[in-house]
């Protein structure tokens, strides 16, 4: 069974607990791509802490319980955005992502060779507005598929679309070498 394909909460006496057992591992990961592991663990905890305080904010007909954590976890993320620019400006210059660092010492020529070839990566991230950058990390960090995004994002199917094909059109021309026709 694939993450965005989880079988339906069970009904129990604590149907928060269920959610909470599912799902905290996922956003915690997806958190931490994105954040420090210190705020990432207090980012994933927030999020559940919300989602406790309002046990009527979930509603079925509307989607899963996995989009609205996510979407939760993504509102209490928008609230570091300053923070997380600042990283990806920093991780631009120095080329050293602040996110990892001092997490796998033994990789590090595996990581200088990634960090040349994704050099603009940093860059294209902070340059992204806020929506394109939160569609495109949701997608590719946390593996929830367009509808979940919309729904964690509280926005139309077709907007997540459109954002996700302008942050990877984005991404492309960061990503692309000097050359314009792609010859090296």
């Amino acid at each position: 069974m694939t993450a965005s394909s989880s079988p339906p909460l069970a009904l129990g006496a604590d149907p928060l607990a269920a959610v909470f057992e599912r799902h905290y591992a996922e956003v915690y990961r997806y958190l931490a791509r994105r954040v420090p592991r210190a705020v990432a663990e207090d980012l994933a905890s927030e999020t559940f802490a919300q989602a406790a305080a309002r046990p009527g904010g979930f509603d079925p007909a509307r989607g899963s319980a996995r989009a609205w954590v996510f979407g939760i976890a993504t509102h209490l993320l928008s609230r570091h955005h300053r923070d997380e620019v600042r990283a990806y400006r920093a991780w631009a210059r120095t080329g050293v992502d602040p996110v990892t660092t001092g997490d796998e010492t033994e990789h590090v020529d595996a990581r200088v060779d990634a960090g040349r070839r994704a050099s603009g990566l940093p860059s294209a991230l902070a340059a992204m507005t806020d929506g394109d950058r939160d569609v495109l990390l949701l997608v590719a960090l946390a593996e929830l598929s367009y509808p979940e995004v919309a729904q964690a994002l509280d926005i139309p199917v077709g907007t997540v679309r459109s954002r996700l094909h302008r942050a990877r059109r984005d991404l492309r021309a960061a990503l692309s070498t000097d050359d314009p026709k792609g010859e090296q």
